[in-house]
């Protein structure tokens, strides 16, 4: 019995002194967690209930050249209830003010926020959607409505801000204005002005504390943010929104009407390069048109005969020929290896000078002049591009220009078809907006200035930096050539391919281009043979203020695909309209400059009327009041009888007068 006592009792011990270590280690355990590893599981808990939120800045707007609104970033505001943030007395207090002011806002009944506002407090809900999609007016007006105006903390009311970009101006250079924005796959896709210039329209982010109340719900620990967020910068575009109106509707209508697959029209400025109007018009499947690829900066093709401009142009510099040289058409039909240039005209156009040629854009005349003239020496005439900048990008600021292609003598694609393909725009490549450089280079007196998008970046009224004239040659060819091509284009428009353009109001210069394009011989859209047309020059021909190119792909061979056709209209309708319709902004120089045949004529007058009358005026009838002021300036002294009209003078008139020589008039 006493062993079984004793067994007992050590059992006891045992379970007593297992339970003491346990305890030490619990002990231990608890002070290690609370002194040692204590501030990470205080961390962890902390960020698991309690967390920095990003809060956006807004990205600063885009302006065009004339202060409209572009693009803007527009806040979009949520407002959601926590039901149990308020105390209960303040809950009964202001519920039915708070859903009186609701309804007056939002449209639905009084007791629909009432009962939902109650429920919400009787189900525990901290995070009741009130509603979504406020502006940044509406949003400080809920704001200020009983109980919400408490803030979150007393209040419940939960504010979740997004911001939206919006295009006030609508789908009008759309493509040019660009965006910023995360693909599908993560990568950041930056297009046009706002991609191009996001460093300057991203502002800074701010940081605002927010606690955890359910499952991927949280709400502001305070109406304060920790960090304030700061606005990114304005940007002020060359973009001229009447400009761009005219050339976008010019170009959607011509598309609409040839059932063109796509096209593009730029306006820039001459002197400056600033591009006052893109417009890049796509066709969708339900024959609508709307901006999806910027055409003029980005589709490099084959030019066609508006790159026989740069032909004429070495030509003349490196003096190889004038443009009177005379040329046989050959009936219209050249031959060179085997391989047929023809003119569009059946039979040619007899023997005509270089100059005509190329008003009437005879292919030729044009690939005979290249071909004899650098048939020796090919890298001559592809010298003379290059001093001309064509095989080089124009290094504009939107990102995703398209690579020029001129073929050298020396690449293995060339043939002996290369150089008398060039003479007529084929075998090479350029973007809409690389050609018009060049035609804005001959209308420019020889300098090629670089196309700029981007006037200036302003934080409010302080300019951050400004975007002036770039220059990229200051002389692409001699004063003489520039002003034979400048002729030859004019020409183009009086008696040429452009006569249906011409007006005797009003002064155009450009070149007329047709060209024929394959994108490929495999399957699939676009692989079959289509038609280009397009118009490049400048406007007024005297004194270039603008030029424009204009390119329409694929218009219905049945309604017409010259270039004189289909995209000179075009050009036409936006020269004239730009000197009807947007407002002048002419300014008078040299306004306090004396002209001496003025000076002597403003003389003579004012010597006449400062001569005094020396015949007695017939005053019978006229009021006393001006009979006295005509005597008066007349050097009378005049006396007065009675009042009203003048019945009696006391000098009859045709009688001389004399210096202060009194009159008296009776009136009645």
């Amino acid at each position: 019995m006493v062993v079984e006592d004793k067994k007992i009792s050590y059992r006891i011990y045992f379970v007593a002194f297992t339970i003491f270590v346990m305890a030490i280690l619990i002990a231990v355990k608890l002070t290690n967690i609370q002194w040692v590893e204590g501030d990470y599981y205080r961390e962890l808990a902390h960020e698991r209930t309690v967390r920095d939120f990003t809060i956006p800045a807004n990205r600063g707007n885009v302006y065009s050249a004339d202060g409209s609104l572009l693009a803007t970033s527009i806040p979009n505001y949520t407002i959601r209830f926590d039901a149990l943030a308020s105390k209960k007395e303040d809950f009964d207090k202001y519920l039915s003010p708070l859903a009186d002011s609701l309804s007056v806002m939002l449209g639905k009944s009084k007791s629909y926020y009432y009962n939902r506002l109650r429920k919400a407090r009787t189900n525990r809900n901290r995070y009741l959607l009130i509603t979504k999609g406020l502006s940044y007016t509406e949003y400080t007006r809920i704001k200020s409505f009983p109980l919400f105006e408490k803030g979150a903390y007393r209040g419940g009311v939960i504010t979740e801000q997004k911001t939206v970009r919006e295009h006030p101006i609508g789908k009008i250079a759309e493509r040019t204005i660009g965006y910023e924005r995360l693909s599908h796959s993560g990568k950041n896709l930056e297009v046009g002005i706002e991609g191009a210039f996001a460093q300057y329209l991203n502002g800074t982010d701010g940081k605002r504390m927010m606690q955890k109340i359910a499952k991927s719900q949280w709400k502001p620990i305070s109406d304060n943010n920790e960090i304030e967020p700061v606005d990114g910068y304005d940007i002020v575009s060359t973009i001229d929104v009447y400009i761009q109106d005219i050339a976008h509707h010019a170009l959607l209508k011509q598309l609409e009407y040839y059932e063109a697959d796509h096209g593009c029209v730029v306006v820039m400025e001459t002197k400056t390069g600033y591009v006052k109007a893109i417009s890049n018009l796509g066709r969708a499947r339900d024959s609508s048109y709307y901006e999806t690829i910027n055409y003029a900066v980005g589709e490099s093709q084959e030019p066609g005969s508006t790159f026989k401009l740069a032909g004429l142009l070495a030509l003349l510099e490196d003096k190889k020929v004038d443009t009177s040289e005379v040329y046989d058409t050959h009936g219209g039909e050249v031959v060179y290896h085997r391989r047929k240039v023809r003119d569009s005209k059946k039979g040619g156009y007899g023997e005509i000078s270089l100059a005509r040629g190329f008003e009437v854009s005879s292919n030729t005349v044009l690939v005979q002049a290249i071909y004899e003239s650098y048939n020796d020496k090919p890298e001559d005439f592809i010298n003379r591009l290059s001093s001309f900048g064509l095989d080089k990008p124009l290094g504009v600021s939107i990102i995703g220009e398209g690579k020029p292609k001129i073929p050298h003598p020396d690449d293995k694609s060339w043939s002996r078809i290369s150089l008398p393909w060039m003479g007529f725009g084929y075998g090479l490549s350029m973007t809409p907006l690389q050609t018009l450089s060049l035609y804005n280079a001959v209308a420019n007196d020889g300098e090629m200035v670089r196309p700029l998008f981007v006037k200036e970046i302003k934080e409010w009224n302080k300019t951050i930096k400004s975007f002036d004239k770039e220059v990229i040659n200051p002389k692409i060819c001699s004063q003489e050539t520039v002003d034979k091509v400048k002729k030859v284009l004019e020409n183009v428009v009086k008696r040429g391919t452009g006569s249906k353009l011409y007006s005797p109001n009003f002064s155009m210069a450009g070149k007329t281009g047709t060209a024929q394009v394959n994108y490929g011989r495999g399957k699939g859209r676009g692989s079959e043979m289509y038609y280009s047309s397009s118009f490049a020059g400048y406007f007024p021909a005297d004194e270039p203020k603008y030029s424009c190119i204009v390119v329409i792909h694929k218009p219905s061979i049945r309604k017409g695909y010259y270039g004189a056709d289909v995209s000179g209209p075009v050009f036409k309708r936006i020269a004239q309209k730009i000197f009807t319709d947007v407002p002048s902004t002419n300014q008078i120089k040299k306004v306090d400059e004396k002209i001496e045949k003025q000076e002597e004529l403003y003389a003579s007058y004012y010597k006449k009327v400062q001569k005094v009358e020396e015949i007695m005026p017939n005053l019978m009838g006229m009021s006393g009041m001006d009979a006295v002021a005509l005597l008066g300036n007349m050097g009378m002294k005049v006396r007065v009888l009675g009042v009203g009209k003048v019945k009696k003078q006391s000098l009859r008139p045709g009688k001389s007068l004399k210096k202060n020589q009194t009159i008296i008039l009776e009136l009645s």
